[in-house]
């Protein structure tokens, strides 16, 4: 084996040690920031679904959370007392990616000519009504219960494990958070390595060359209808696992968990990390997820350490912050952190120019 190939493996095997050993770490400080990052590993799979979307096929959708909401809608249905339907796990998530898939097209279908900030107000607007139907579909059939929710759904259930309850294994307690992150972290694994193999596939170079210039694409005989809602879809479908897994590990989930906020933190991510780039992407939505929690646990403490009292409310500043550094990282990295290596040469040029 090269010397190159060899350190790749070696890096390989550190970040899976060290993924494999985080929740024990991180449940030293608490069951919370096991909780975390949970919530950081559902935002890294809703930032991979939109990154198809947005990063290979160029088309920018403000209203994704709609599909997170349609898989964890799904979920509850078919997994608690409300229609007395407990279906198990691993019945509900194809399905729940399925029905997003279809939103998905549905979604596509009638924006396929539309591009930019004409894309941006279709699609938030899609997102919206979604979030509104969802609200209202209470009457005269309650269906989600509107504003009230769904609540006593049923957590993951896997060959007799209760994902919701703890257990011992050789000597060491895993905790019900712990057991949903590795589940997090094998459902990340797995689209991690979709998207790798969509991206360096034909699919992917198509995708790639709509996003550059979709006459062109037209014109070397690239099926742009097909392929733009196949990105659409693709990218729903794991919007839809991300919420059948919100769902189960919530026990409880209402419209107010989907709103316009969500959309623009996953995009957010993408565009932070890198539009189109895997490893980019990624960074993004972990640094978005835990750096405002790390925020919130150290800017109260400071402030009364300095002053005694508070001054500011700590949101307020934690917020302030938070845009702040944005700010910063679009002036300095306007491509991203990690720009794909297409990006990367398109600023080369515009440099050489």
């Amino acid at each position: 084996m090269k010397e190159g190939g060899r350190k790749v493996w070696i890096g390989i095997a550190l970040i899976a040690v060290a993924l494999l050993l985080l929740p024990f770490a991180l449940s030293l400080a608490g069951t919370a920031w096991v909780r975390i990052a949970n919530l950081a590993l559902l935002y890294v799979l809703l930032a991979l679904g939109l990154n198809i979307v947005v990063g290979f096929a160029g088309l920018l959708d403000l209203g994704y959370i709609a599909f997170y909401a349609v898989g964890a809608y799904v979920y509850a249905l078919l997994a608690s007392p409300h229609f007395g339907l407990h279906l198990p796990f691993w019945v509900i998530l194809p399905i729940g990616a399925a029905v997003a898939a279809l939103f998905g097209v549905m979604l596509g279908a009638p924006t396929l000519k539309l591009r930019g900030d004409y894309l941006a107000i279709v699609t938030l607007g899609f997102g919206e009504i979604v979030r509104i139907f969802l609200n209202n579909l209470s009457q005269p059939v309650n269906i989600t219960r509107g504003p009230q929710g769904i609540a006593g759904i049923d957590p993951v259930r896997i060959g007799g494990i209760d994902f919701s309850k703890s257990d011992s294994l050789l000597g060491a307690v895993i905790s019900g958070p712990m057991k949903y992150y590795y589940l997090l972290l094998v459902l990340m694994l797995a689209i991690v390595l979709i998207n790798v193999r969509l991206q360096n596939s034909r699919i992917g170079r198509a995708w790639e060359a709509i996003r550059e210039d979709e006459t062109a694409a037209r014109a070397m005989g690239i099926d742009t209808t097909a392929l733009k809602l196949l990105a659409f879809a693709m990218g729903a479908s794991f919007g839809g696992v991300a919420g059948g897994m919100f769902s189960a590990i919530q026990g409880f989930i209402s419209p107010e968990s989907f709103v316009l906020v969500e959309s623009v933190m996953v995009v957010s991510m993408v565009v932070l990390g890198g539009m189109g780039n895997i490893a980019g992407v990624i960074l993004g939505a972990l640094l978005l997820s835990f750096v405002p929690e790390v925020l919130r646990w150290t800017v109260e403490p400071a402030q009364r350490a300095l002053f005694g009292k508070m001054l500011i409310e700590p949101e307020v500043i934690r917020m302030l912050i938070f845009g702040l550094a944005l700010v910063l990282v679009m002036l300095f990295r306007p491509a991203g952190l990690l720009p794909s290596a297409v990006r990367r040469r398109e600023l080369t040029d515009d440099r050489a120019a």
